[in-house]
């Protein structure tokens, strides 16, 4: 492309200057579009088609979909980056209430409350831990029985989830801290619902001969 001066020489040469970076930029971008890589379209893909089955596919796909380049499209390193995100949500979930109660005064039945809430999180932090522990076996021999295993801790630490959140479903309860507890929880018991439902799926293509 030619850019002719005018007698304005400093404005034309600006406007030329414009158009030629803005051609460049187009260019630019076109360049980078054309560089995804299959390999992460199809793990994309992959994830999605897993979280399809699960019982909160949106929230599965947007909790896991950042880990494309690491989960690929293998079953083990989907389950394990799940059961990675349940543990990480459980810890953090625990850590917000806990600072959202320091110092709130609280009727008696509502501290007790939250004291098991936050007693159940944390035998479910401990559970989900255990759960990764054994996924680091599940490439072995006793694949079967690690997954069993990590089934049986996975299962436990969505009770505990559960019973915390249980712990208010009086109406009685005071609605702030009701309502506090809940945000943060029923979330971890969603993540830690899928991640079951991967690990499920892991069981069943293992099985397969």
């Amino acid at each position: 492309m030619e850019c002719h001066r005018n007698s304005a020489t400093t404005t034309g040469s600006l406007s030329c200057l414009c158009v030629l970076l803005l051609l460049f930029s187009v260019h630019l971008k076109a360049c980078n579009g054309a560089r995804v890589a299959p390999q992460d379209s199809k793990s994309t893909e992959f994830i999605r088609a897993s979280c399809a089955a699960t019982m909160y596919p949106d929230l599965c796909f947007s909790s896991l979909s950042s880990y494309a380049s690491t989960i690929r499209t293998s079953p083990v390193q989907l389950a394990d980056v799940a059961l990675s995100v349940s543990l990480a949500g459980a810890r953090s979930a625990s850590a917000a209430m806990s600072r959202s109660i320091a110092g709130r005064g609280m009727a008696p039945r509502v501290a007790a409350a939250v004291k098991d809430c936050l007693e159940t999180m944390g035998d479910s932090v401990d559970e989900l831990r255990e759960s990764l522990a054994a996924m680091g076996h599940v490439a072995g021999r006793n694949a079967a029985y690690q997954i069993n295993s990590i089934q049986t801790w996975v299962s436990a630490a969505l009770t505990d989830e559960d019973t915390c959140v249980d712990g208010f479903a009086s109406g009685a309860m005071d609605g702030e801290v009701k309502n506090m507890v809940r945000s943060h929880v029923v979330y971890v018991a969603q993540l830690s619902s899928n991640a079951l439902a991967l690990v499920n799926g892991l069981a069943t293509s293992i099985s397969r001969p």
